[in-house]
């Protein structure tokens, strides 16, 4: 005799997998630096889909605040990101 309960179960966990891969696809996770100046979206996949710069960050002047916006606000959207998708699992 089959057990075919088994099957079910399997294909059930891979039914919602595929829908959790989709809903974190669908998901935009911001974060802005704390100056205002950057701005980045990731999706809960963490992939970055947008990045914006304001205008008055781009001079030489600012180049190493800029950089170091760039990393902290590119970090915390990644750590969100993360944070989402463990709560979706």
């Amino acid at each position: 005799m089959v057990d075919f309960s088994k099957a079910r179960e399997l294909y059930d966990l891979q039914k919602k997998a595929k829908k959790i891969q989709k809903e974190l696809k669908e998901t935009e996770i911001e974060a802005k630096s704390s100056d205002g100046w950057v701005t980045v979206v990731f999706n809960g996949e963490q992939h970055l889909t947008d990045i914006s710069i304001a205008e008055d960050a781009l001079n030489s002047e600012n180049k190493r605040e800029l950089e170091k916006d760039l990393k902290n606000t590119i970090s915390q959207a990644i750590s969100r990101a993360q944070a989402h998708a463990a709560e979706k699992m």
